[in-house]
């Protein structure tokens, strides 16, 4: 099995590194800055094989160059963005396994946020890392692709199993939460995820990972189905759960 860290970088992002124990091979998703990634590295005693991007953006790949410079790393991401990975070795596509020591993740493309957007699925270890596709409580942005690219995208992670451990790149539950209350104020899982959430900020603790399970019942982008959430944006029964989606997504991009 895989050991995961989940390593806090710049203000609010999440790069995470794995470790496969029996070859000693190890993998950063998302490096939004190398030194802390080294600074692990050295603290423990590992190599760095591989990074492993979601996407182009600079908050996810700014420590490519410099991981690829001091340690030999190989970079892996979208095929569709080998233009826009800095320093990219592996050109992935939707359907591809990673592999990692004796462990493997797979690849699920998952285009909305950006077009060459991916997830990595590590199923034997029922973890995904989502980068910004899905959030707790929340999704990204449509920085490139459409409202439908993101639904559909969303329905891919939906179809995971409950169980599943969401490690989403940034933390942005609680400000997602003050938004998902707004279309769903009687969602008692919901408040309660948000009570359990401002006690660990408070701590200055994460909120992540989630579960698929948990945003199942509680993320608004993730409950189409939702009564409360179609009176709310003044949807009826007979709205497809993509319009339901790409409304609550409009409403979000304008919430304060």
């Amino acid at each position: 099995m895989l050991t995961i860290i989940q390593l806090a970088v710049l203000k609010d992002n999440y790069s995470h590194i794995l470790h496969e124990p029996i070859s000693g091979e190890t993998a950063v998703i998302d490096p939004a800055d190398a030194e802390p990634v080294l600074t692990i590295l050295a603290a423990k005693g590992w190599k760095l094989d591989y990074v492993l991007n979601t996407h182009h953006h600079g908050d996810h790949v700014d420590g490519n160059l410099s991981l690829k410079r001091q340690t030999g790393c190989k970079i892996i991401g979208a095929k569709i963005d080998r233009h826009r990975i800095p320093g990219i070795d592996i050109e992935v596509e939707d359907g591809d396994l990673c592999r990692l020591g004796a462990e493997n993740l797979s690849v699920i493309a998952t285009p909305g946020h950006t077009l060459g957007h991916i997830a990595f699925y590590y199923a034997a270890g029922e973890a995904v890392f989502c980068g910004d596709t899905l959030f707790s409580l929340g999704c990204g942005r449509l920085f490139e692709g459409s409202a439908t690219q993101m639904w559909q995208s969303l329905q891919k992670l939906k179809a995971l199993p409950t169980n599943t451990k969401v490690y989403c790149a940034h933390e942005y539950t609680l400000a997602n939460g003050r938004f998902a209350l707004t279309v769903e104020p009687d969602n008692a899982k919901l408040k309660q995820r948000i009570l359990e959430v401002e006690q660990l900020r408070r701590q200055n603790l994460s909120s992540l990972p989630s579960t698929m399970g948990l945003e199942l019942d509680t993320n608004p982008f993730l409950r189409e189905d939702s009564p409360a959430i179609r009176q709310a944006i003044a949807a009826d029964a007979k709205s497809s759960p993509e319009l339901v989606f790409s409304r609550l997504r409009e409403l979000k991009d304008h919430f304060r």
